[in-house]
């Protein structure tokens, strides 16, 4: 038992350790980034480096594997060079069993990253996305999408327009029950409109059996509405642009995901890639163990046998090859080619069936 809690004692450090190294690095990659998008004289420099600290969680969230393998290649390597795995077999204690501590604490690492650090990447993400659109807002549109329905807001030269819709359809280009609300240029609303569904084409809204009522100060607004068998309103939106503002999965907290799931397709739209997205969450810990086991084949061994750098560079192309593979089939999850839960659990189970496979075939023959 001592020996496992010195392995993980062991392999938690490195991990810290790495984790804060690859932190401050892309830290300072996003800050340049961040000064070429605004101008540190009109935002400030405090505001640069809050974008920079709320953006680089998630950058870190993402590289969590390879972190993982380079934390393991480490303690492997540190532990042969000290012949402490030597020490370990000459004991009678199998090579593979060494495997136990820090395979368990890769995979309570991967269940503190998906109920804890998910939440809060989502949080930082959707934070720096509304001060960066603060900063750089020209009051164009927005999306947001609730139990009692979805909201819009356009904008351009002749004013801004809020939409309520009760519901859409998967591809966003027909909304039912629909309201809106016309604002003038200075900023006073000046017409709502109510319609039975509006469909939007290039350039405008397309509203059939709509009723207009004009809001103007002074003015009787039932006296002088008018009903239209269709009417069109001007439009900056397209379907695709409404699509990609709900935003990336990833920037809603996994606790939230599943509601917002059932909100959308409640809407009317296709809630694939977020159910896609979910259960990879889920099978995030099974991935991280998985990334243990791979760096451990080519690491487990002493270092006077040579070709250490063979094996390091052996298991990071393993590795970034299973992360591929498993960002493909989250491509053909999201699309609808294969199953949700082949797209999401299959990469992570194979991972470790194969990394099982090759530390057993080399530590056993």
């Amino acid at each position: 038992m001592t020996i496992h809690l010195y392995f993980a004692r062991k392999f938690l450090w490195l991990l810290l350790g790495i984790s804060g190294v690859f932190f401050v690095l892309m830290a300072l990659i996003d800050l340049m980034e961040q000064f070429r998008r605004f101008d540190v004289d009109e935002v400030g420099f405090d505001a640069i480096l809050k974008l920079t600290l709320l953006r680089t969680p998630e950058g870190l969230y993402q590289l969590l594997p390879l972190i993982i393998i380079l934390a393991t290649v480490s303690l492997f390597i540190s532990l042969s060079r000290t012949s402490e795995l030597v020490v370990v077999r000459a004991s009678g204690r199998s090579a593979i069993l060494s495997l136990l501590s820090p395979v368990a604490v890769a995979l309570l690492v991967g269940i503190f990253a998906v109920s804890t650090l998910n939440p809060l990447v989502a949080a930082t993400s959707v934070t720096y996305s509304q001060l960066s659109d603060d900063m750089r807002s020209d009051g164009r549109s927005a999306l947001s999408l609730s139990s009692e329905g979805i909201w819009l807001r356009q904008g351009g030269a002749l004013g801004q327009a809020v939409i309520h819709a009760a519901q859409t359809n998967v591809d966003a280009s027909e909304f039912r029950e629909v309201t809106f609300v016309i604002y003038a240029p200075d900023g006073g609303p000046q017409t709502r409109i109510e319609a039975e569904s509006a469909i939007l084409l290039e350039g405008a809204w397309e509203l059939r059996k709509a009723k207009a009522w004009p809001l103007l100060a002074g003015i009787n607004s039932e006296e002088n509405s008018k009903s239209h068998d269709t009417l069109r309103v001007e439009s900056s939106l397209t379907p695709d642009q409404i699509r990609d503002r709900f935003g990336s999965p990833a920037a809603i907290s996994i606790w939230d995901l599943p509601r917002f799931i059932n909100d959308l397709e409640e809407a009317g739209f296709s809630a694939r890639r977020h159910t896609v997205w979910l259960h990879m969450e889920f099978a995030q810990p099974l991935f991280l163990m998985a990334m243990v086991l791979i760096a451990s084949v080519f690491t487990m061994r002493h270092t006077r046998f040579g070709n250490t750098g063979v094996a390091v560079l052996a298991s990071l192309l393993i590795g970034f090859t299973l992360y591929f593979i498993r960002n493909f089939a989250k491509i053909l999850g999201d699309s609808g080619q294969i199953p949700i839960e082949l797209a999401a659990w299959a990469p992570p189970v194979a991972s470790i069936l194969l990394a099982l496979g090759l530390l057993l075939h080399m530590e056993d023959g």
